[in-house]
Parts: structure tokens; sequence; C-alpha cells
């Protein structure tokens, strides 16, 4: 499935802009990871970013979501790769995160909604966000609460190797950045 086939996808499933700009951020944030590690493939790297959510609007419940999207994506002829990163970005769903691809999808997921979060509070949105004003707003529990603070913490765990972030303790600031400069590529698109 290429990029532009997955917005189509995404744009029949989701109605919110919110979510779709959550999904392109999201998408945005692996696609930094898929040109440091996996160039050749960077565009299903993007893809699985792009679909992780795209049945949460109509399967919000954990029981459905993400396994009624994943089992349309594999009705859609989707890639397995794709669909396990997928799976395995939902901890509940029991898959292992063991690529990289799937990875990174877990470790920019909430990342990309707080910096989104962390934007919409800001004059200049994400002109001069920095790494340290998000890890002081991630120990504000506060805000964006509903934000799993552990999640980001797992992910940069797993991706640490990669990122060069090997203490989850300091927020990744080297992640941090990857995400942020990834959104700051795409900000007009991404509206922030």
């Amino acid at each position: 499935m290429t990029l532009d086939e997955a917005r189509v996808v995404m744009h029949e499933w989701v109605s919110s802009e919110a979510l779709r700009i959550h999904m392109e951020s999201v998408a945005v944030c692996v696609g930094a990871y898929a040109d440091q590690l996996d160039p050749d493939d960077a565009e299903r790297w993007r893809v699985a970013g792009l679909l992780h959510d795209f049945d949460y609007e109509r399967f919000p419940t954990l029981g459905d979501h993400p396994f009624v999207g994943v089992k349309e994506l594999e009705r859609l002829g989707v890639d397995e790769d794709i669909r396990t990163a997928i799976l395995g970005h939902a901890d509940f769903s029991g898959v292992p995160r063991e690529t990289s691809m799937a990875k990174a999808l877990y470790a920019c997921d909430e990342l990309a909604g707080f910096i989104i979060a962390c934007c919409k509070v800001r004059p200049n949105g994400i002109a001069d966000l920095e790494p340290k004003s998000v890890r002081k707003k991630l120990k504000d529990k506060a805000f964006a609460a509903a934000v799993n603070r552990e999640d980001i913490a797992r992910g940069i765990d797993e991706l640490g190797p990669v990122c060069g972030d090997p203490d989850a303790a300091t927020f990744g600031p080297r992640h941090i950045q990857t995400c942020i400069d990834a959104m700051r590529g795409e900000r007009e698109r991404l509206g922030i």
C-alpha cells in the first residue's frame, strides 16, 4: 500500500480532523526514523504510522481497536510487518514489538500527540519548541493528562539504542528532538 492509498483509507474511516492530524504526525515521526534506519522502505514505515489508529473512531474499545483495523488491512492486502507493528502499538494486544518499525511506531505514538498539545499552548506553535520544554510539560501530570507518560518512557527504552536515548527517565531528549524536527518540517500541513 502506498502512502496515498493509505490516506484514502484514513479519509474513508476517520472524520475527526484532530485524529487525522495525530495520525499524520505519527507518520511523519516514524518516517524520520525510517529515513535513518531503512530509507529504501521508508514509505511502508510511514503507512504504518498513518494507519495505526484508523479504526479508532469507529471502534474505540480495547477489544476492537486495533484488531478490527488490522483485519481490514489484511483484507486490503497490507503486508504483515505493517499489521504487526500496528498491533504492537497497543500493549494490551500482546504482540511484541520486534522490528525497528514497530518500536518506532510505539515510541512516536504518544509523544507525537503530546507534542501537538505543547504546540497548542505556545504562541509560535512548533516553530521554537525545544525538547526541554516538552520534557518540562511531561513532568506536569495535569498537562495533557490523557497522554500516558509510562508509554512514552517505555517507547524510549525500546527505541533507545536506535535514537541514542538510553535513559527513559529523562524522557529522551534526542527522541523528542527527532519528532519535533520531523513535525516542524510538516508544520503547515499539520497545522502546528
